[in-house]
């Protein structure tokens, strides 16, 4: 069971690997994540020795992105690639919430061979079984969501079905309102291997990381 941490500092990146984290999902200060600058991802791959996955998103807001952010975009990739980091997270989408399949598979050849995922932009799409068979098109490796819910814990049901239909084609993260108190349901119900929660207080992301090996 790997427990992603989503982090947007130094200190609470180290202390979610002290606590178990089995990777970060490394962030700037935002509304959802943004791009980190250069320097807080050169001291945090500096600081921990679990893979980094590294978040692609030049403003906050929705997914839908102008020209010059896609260049920003393509710009943090480099730069994340050039710092030596696993991965990367990003999510383009039309403004009718489709994903954006071209922009995405040039980001995604762009960063390759780093792992790539996807973040909750999935979950805004319109039709989640077309959606779905994209992110396999596009060799996507990890796609973050909450089944297409506010929460992975109301969104078990399709975390469910995804799990299935993904047959090791990538890997499900579910995230959005992982506690302790729910992730052991969570993971039961879905059979997914990895989730996703925030590790801004090291207290309650040591005890997500407990209660997720006590499965």
């Amino acid at each position: 069971m790997i427990v992603e941490a989503y982090v947007d500092r130094l200190d609470t990146a180290v202390a979610a690997a002290t606590n178990g984290a089995g990777r970060l999902e490394l962030c700037g200060p935002g509304e959802g994540g943004l791009t980190p600058s250069p320097a807080l991802l050169r001291d945090v791959l500096a600081a921990v020795r679990i893979p980094v996955h590294v978040m692609i998103r030049p403003r906050t807001g929705d997914f839908v992105y102008s020209a010059d952010e896609f260049v920003a975009m393509k710009d943090g990739i480099a730069m994340v690639k050039a710092a030596g980091a696993a991965g990367v997270v990003m999510g383009i989408t039309h403004a009718d919430g489709t994903l954006d399949v071209a922009r995405m598979a040039e980001l995604i050849a762009l960063a390759r061979p780093l792992r790539v995922g996807i973040h909750r932009a999935f979950d805004r799409a319109p039709d989640p079984e077309l959606a779905f068979d994209q992110v396999i098109a596009l060799g996507i490796d990890v796609v973050l969501t909450s089944g297409h819910s506010e929460s992975a814990e109301q969104g078990i049901p399709t975390l469910a079905r995804l799990v299935t239909r993904a047959a090791g084609r990538t890997v499900i993260l579910a995230g959005g309102g992982v506690r302790a108190p729910n992730v052991r349901c969570i993971i039961r119900e879905t059979g997914v291997h990895e989730v996703h929660a925030r590790a801004s207080d090291p207290e309650v992301f040591a005890a997500v990381v407990r209660a997720a090996h006590s499965v």
